[in-house]
């Protein structure tokens, strides 16, 4: 219909013309400027094609030459107006994938990972409350179908913060449980409270049987915590708000085999020892620290532990809840195991707003020194060169957080067609076109004809963005959409439809 029209851009095509000259990468990659600010797509009534989905609108603002073209993984499962939910993004913050969250089961820690030597992607689903989450992994091929749900051991439900899927076929998750009749008092609670302890698993992920558990209660005395029982992220200590007083939020395979371990509420990493009795072989931070901790190395409410090669961390240093610093930043820490001391190497601010996360947040290190930044309950996420300099800048429109951001290549062959529209205007017709998830589409054929039988090629166009309008001067009234790939061979057909 015309008022479509206005809020995407269509392109008018005469018969069947070619759109094979001057392709844009596609995928998640463009050919745009350099430097450019691209402006929120408007889908509040959601796609011609797919008005299911509603993602929340997305800004990507690039600077200068330097970043390497890659998919952007985010999760902004409260945003709105009519979905939140799981989301990849091209580097210009278009659509790529969009799966939505419903009012009962939110998904949260999106990301593209290995199992079996093959590109999966992962994330959590289920309900969030007191701080934490109530339900399950799962892991999907390059289809988006879903070939595990991995679930907790030991009576609990998988929690949000962590799924990281290991080497041996494993998945590390995190969990929570509680504890009724703790004495409080000490630290401004009950005498007979609850609170909940922060718990790793590692779950096979074939069989679902649990492999390993560690709880912090029988590790870390409550003494240690930063946080106290008065409400807010720690919870009153109470059933319906237990103390959280640990606040699991990370779990990475060290260079050894072993367990890095991070506890946002006691500002410390922890070394676990892979085995049955789960030993703490040190602590990084906190009260405790077996490292001293060199000029602006030490880190607050942290997230996103990750070790990497050459005896170096990365993590997300929060900063906030309370602050403890004026902003939040994503560290490279160099760590002498020999001294037991740790040097920063850098920090990364974003340069141009104030961002101070209480919660969430990721460090991604990449190839080449770069740093992939979500900044959690500040709805931006950031990437920066080794010097500092910020190569990519993204929004969240709505201003609802991303648990954590990632960027990777990543190719998606949709399991389903794809979906098409067509709507009357002037003599012909808007052709509108998507492929939810789909990588590899550079140009869309258009068919139409007077009967599903008798379809002819009436245009063709480059892909643009998540859904394509496309003009022809053809009334159908019977519509199909084929993609295909920079070669312009066919990856798939829509269905057929009418034209309304």
């Amino acid at each position: 219909m015309a008022e479509d029209l206005p809020r995407r851009r269509v392109l008018m095509l005469a018969g069947a013309s070619a759109a094979g000259a001057g392709l844009g990468l596609g995928g998640c990659s463009t050919d745009t400027d350099s430097q450019q600010a691209l402006p929120a797509a408007d889908v509040s009534h959601g796609y011609v094609s797919r008005p299911d989905l509603t993602p929340p609108a997305i800004t990507v603002t690039r600077h200068g030459l330097g970043r390497d073209a890659g998919c952007i993984f985010l999760d902004a499962p409260y945003s709105g107006p009519g979905h939140g939910g799981a989301l990849i993004l091209d580097d210009r913050g278009d659509v790529v994938w969009f799966g939505p969250s419903t009012p009962s089961e939110h998904k949260l820690e999106l990301n593209a990972q290995t199992f079996r030597g093959e590109q999966v992607l992962t994330w959590w689903q289920g309900l969030v409350k007191e701080g934490y989450g109530h339900g399950v992994a799962v892991v999907a091929d390059s289809s988006y179908q879903v070939r595990h749900v991995i679930r907790a051991g030991g009576g609990l439900t998988a929690d949000f913060h962590e799924l990281n899927l290991t080497a041996q076929g494993t998945a590390l998750i995190t969990a929570y449980r509680p504890h009724h009749g703790v004495d409080l008092t000490a630290f401004g609670g009950p005498a007979r409270g609850v609170l909940v302890s922060g718990v790793a698993q590692e779950i096979d992920i074939a069989t679902g049987r649990l492999l390993f558990e560690w709880d912090s209660i029988d590790h870390v005395p409550i003494t240690e915590t930063h946080q106290k029982p008065d409400g807010g992220d720690g919870g009153h200590g109470t059933a319906a708000s237990p103390f959280n007083y640990f606040h699991i939020n990370s779990i990475a395979v060290d260079s050894d085999g072993d367990l890095l371990i991070s506890s946002r509420n006691t500002w410390t990493v922890y070394k676990v020892k892979r085995d049955q009795a789960g030993t703490i072989m040190w602590r990084m931070g906190g009260k405790r620290s077996d490292f001293t901790m060199g000029p602006g190395s030490r880190f607050y409410w942290q997230h996103h532990v990750r070790p990497h090669p050459g005896d170096v961390l990365t993590v997300f240093d929060n900063g906030d809840a309370p602050a403890e610093e004026k902003q939040s930043r994503a560290l490279i820490l160099d760590v002498s195991y020999q001294a037991m001391h740790v040097t920063l190497r850098s920090a990364y601010t974003h340069p141009g707003q104030f961002l101070l996360a209480n919660a969430m947040g990721s460090a991604q290190w990449l190839p080449g020194g770069r740093m992939f930044v979500g900044w959690g309950t500040e709805p931006y996420f950031s990437e920066f060169a080794p010097d500092g300099r910020l190569l990519l800048d993204g929004a969240i429109i709505k201003g609802d957080p991303s648990y954590r951001a990632f960027t990777y290549d990543w190719t998606g062959h949709p399991a389903d067609r794809p979906a098409i529209a067509a709507r009357r205007h002037n003599s012909g017709a808007i052709v509108y076109a998507s492929w939810n998830g789909a990588t590899e589409v550079r140009t869309w054929t258009v068919y139409a004809g007077k009967n599903a039988a008798a379809l002819t090629v009436v245009g063709s166009a480059r892909k643009n963005g998540f859904e394509t309008a496309i003009a022809v001067r053809n009334g159908g009234p019977r519509f199909a959409v084929e993609a295909r790939d920079a070669e312009g061979h066919p990856l798939s057909r829509s269905g057929t439809v009418t034209i309304q």
